[in-house]
């Protein structure tokens, strides 16, 4: 399985941004899906997961109420929805597939190549 993150760019703060991670090559419903950043001279941080079957999530306190993550499994898509941004979410946004609803990163063997997003105040 290979995934594929779009949807980064440039937005103000306070504004929105959605992401999507597509798979190709093979059945993303086989995992959990997650979303990851990492800023400059900063570690890559977990941001969101969800389920395989997409009945749970979970998110890390920095985005909490303001990121929400689903996933629709008949187009092989995990995306995440990001509102209320600021200029501390600039980041490179990375997907990931794991084999569960895990936060950490040595638990995803699949990862996709980063789609930037910069927050300007």
């Amino acid at each position: 399985v290979q995934l594929q993150a779009s949807g980064g760019g440039l937005v103000q703060a306070g504004g929105s941004l959605r992401l999507s991670c597509a798979a190709s090559g093979g059945t993303f419903s086989r995992y959990a899906g997650g979303w990851f950043r990492q800023a400059p001279g900063k570690e890559r941080e977990f941001l969101a997961v969800v389920s395989w079957s997409g009945r749970s999530t979970y998110y890390s306190d920095s985005v909490k109420g303001r990121f929400t993550i689903t996933r629709d499994n008949a187009k092989n898509t995990v995306d995440l929805q990001m509102n209320s941004l600021k200029p501390e979410d600039t980041a490179v946004y990375y997907c990931a597939a794991s084999r569960g609803p895990y936060s950490s990163v040595y638990e995803y063997d699949l990862w996709g190549q980063g789609t930037l997003v910069t927050v300007s105040s």
